[in-house]
């Protein structure tokens, strides 16, 4: 049997992969997380299926379902939220199953920066604004930042941030990050990208904090910090250039 770690996408239901919606069908043991995945996406397994929602469980709760279909030649989805190599608590139970001697494989899925610059209508990486995307987070309860991993040392390099798991730590994220940014660098905070409850907030470091305390936000929101967010006057790629010339091209002469 294989265990297989699917990310299920950042909420709707139809930004699953075609891969990840088989598998759950395929699968005769379905374990999810459901604080996160929606219901639809497991309501595709087999009638048959065990399906078992993970959240109230601890990971030793986990690995022996996991052992129990093992001891049955069971195939199991382990489906969790946008994509699994992002703050998805595989890497514990990969381990686990290593030293069990069972299989396993990954499944990527849509990962909810992706989905909040979808919704913003914005590319996160500008040609002489931003060509880089640092994915990180602030610790507040839950596991530490290593030395180093600190807002103010990625600010520093002026790229895109998208701080996942801080909005009820972003007086902390503006404090930080407006010495390097600006007060007036765009922010946009996205809750719960595309679940029908989804919303945004767009403003500048200087008033994101007042905006979203109005809201309510106290989780399931991305923080996006950045002058990609904002910017207009960039310079064009040079992907489409017509003077560029690349493998697929040869560049054109400027029209006179």
């Amino acid at each position: 049997m294989t265990v297989h770690f699917i990310g299920a996408g950042p909420g709707a239901p139809d930004l699953i992969t075609v891969r990840g919606l088989k598998l759950i069908q395929a699968c005769p043991v379905v374990l999810y997380a459901g604080s996160l995945v929606p219901t639809e996406i497991v309501a595709e397994a087999q009638p048959s299926a065990r399906v078992v929602d993970t959240a109230p469980l601890h990971l030793d709760e986990i690995i022996a379902e996991i052992e129990a279909a093992h001891a049955k030649g069971q195939d199991v989805a382990r489906v969790h939220s946008g994509d699994p190599s992002i703050y998805g608590a595989i890497a514990e139970q990969m381990r686990r199953l290593d030293q069990l001697g069972i299989d396993y494989d990954v499944t990527p899925g849509v990962p909810a920066f992706a989905a909040a610059a979808a919704i913003l209508k914005r590319e996160l990486t500008l040609p002489d604004v931003a060509q880089s995307i640092i994915l990180t987070r602030t610790a507040v309860k839950a596991s530490s930042m290593p030395a180093g991993e600190t807002l103010e040392n990625f600010g520093r390099t002026g790229a895109t941030l998208a701080v996942h798991l801080s909005v009820n730590n972003l007086k902390n994220v503006v404090d930080e990050l407006s010495p390097h940014y600006g007060a007036d660098c765009p922010v946009a905070v996205v809750y719960r990208a595309t679940w029908p409850d989804e919303a945004v907030i767009t403003g500048v470091l200087s008033d994101i904090r007042a905006k979203v305390k109005n809201s309510g936000f106290t989780r399931t929101a991305l923080i996006l910090v950045g002058r990609a967010l904002g910017a207009e006057d960039f310079t064009d790629s040079k992907l489409y250039d017509a003077s560029h010339s690349h493998v697929l091209r040869d560049a054109k002469p400027a029209r006179s």
